[in-house]
């Protein structure tokens, strides 16, 4: 347990303030997975689609559509509290690279580092 005056080793990411430009960074990595992860949905929407073959497989793949919208809603959400959270969840998934995070400060690079490795940890 930490006494109140030694540093928390573990800030509240959600509190870092970002500036305009990290803000732009952010956008840009989030888009750039974002229209990846989208080109992979349609190449897996169409092979599903070619395989219908009676119409309650025309349903199910609309429950998948519906699935992955609300999925992509969740994950790809632009909120400054969840920036880190989102980043740091694309670079854990390789959607991303630190290379696309190049010019955010050094704390929230950490931040997002930090929840990368411990989103690989639990997962193993």
């Amino acid at each position: 347990m930490s006494s109140p005056s030694s540093p928390n080793p573990y800030p509240n990411y959600t509190e870092l303030k970002w500036s305009r430009s990290e803000k732009t960074i952010a956008r840009t990595a989030i888009d750039a997975a974002l229209g990846r992860e989208l080109q992979e949905a349609i190449s897996d929407t169409k092979r599903m689609a070619e395989q219908i073959q009676k119409p309650s497989e025309l349903w199910e793949l609309e429950h998948h559509l519906t699935k992955r919208r609300k999925e992509f809603d969740r994950k790809y959400s632009f909120r400054g509290s969840r920036l880190v959270d989102v980043l740091g969840r694309l670079l854990h998934e390789k959607r991303l690279s630190e290379a696309d995070l190049q010019g955010l400060d050094e704390d929230k690079l950490k931040s997002i580092r930090s929840l990368a490795q411990f989103l690989r940890e639990d997962a193993a």
